[in-house]
């Protein structure tokens, strides 16, 4: 099999992201500062070979493809195994207030968020279960072609740490995506794949010597501590 490359992207910002809100099935737009965020990726973007775009159906991350496929002339294709994570019925509360009305949730969440759900939520496990046949099937359909792939936050956790063997249940401990950040994996073949860039953010500014920001807010305690 020819080499495939995937330009993995997560959604620019929307109105909940700088809430730091648990809002992985909630159907929120982009902001207006995660447009510009996607405006300058697809700036960046513009003059690769791209053969297709993909994305999640929920409205941040088709309007985020849908810039970066403007410059290629390339419609999107929804993929519903790609959407985000659902909290259940922590949709919409910030850490603060999961912690207080669902103390124990919390607690099991933090211990292993790859099997553990909030009531009406998904486990790390079954977005993996969904997510990770609907990139091979991409992979497996563009056989030595390059294609734009928008998703969520967790999900691309999530996505990379299986197809890099590492731990699940660090995803959100070890691994970060920023809105609108670029991941490069290169594919051999459906089951052998290899990261080139990670959650890359220069397109944010024209400055070359840009480095990554500091996180503020994180929904994982394991950084704070």
């Amino acid at each position: 099999m020819a080499l495939t490359r995937i330009y993995l992207i997560r959604h620019g910002a929307t109105i909940l992201t700088a809430e730091d809100r648990f809002a992985g099935a909630t159907n929120v737009p982009l902001s207006d500062e995660g447009r510009a965020q996607a405006g300058r990726l697809a700036q960046r973007l513009k003059g690769l070979p791209v053969a297709a775009v993909y994305a999640s159906p929920l409205d941040r991350t088709m309007e985020t493809a849908r810039i970066l496929a403007a410059p290629h002339q390339l419609e999107v294709h929804p993929r519903d195994g790609l959407r985000e994570i659902s909290h259940g019925h922590w949709e919409q509360l910030t850490r603060a207030e999961v912690e207080q009305q669902f103390p124990a949730e919390a607690s099991a969440w933090d211990e292993d968020p790859f099997t553990f759900a909030p009531e009406g939520g998904e486990s790390g496990l079954a977005v993996t279960a969904r997510a990770l046949p609907a990139l091979m099937e991409v992979v497996r359909q563009h056989e030595g072609e390059s294609l734009i792939v928008v998703s969520h936050k967790a999900t691309i956790r999530l996505l990379l740490s299986s197809l890099l063997g590492f731990d699940p249940r660090r995803y959100r401990d070890n691994l970060d995506q920023n809105p609108a950040a670029l991941n490069v994996v290169d594919f051999k073949d459906p089951v052998r794949a290899r990261l080139m860039l990670f959650n890359d953010t220069s397109h944010y500014s024209e400055d070359t010597l840009i480095k990554p920001d500091t996180p503020k807010a994180c929904l994982s305690t394991w950084w704070a501590k």
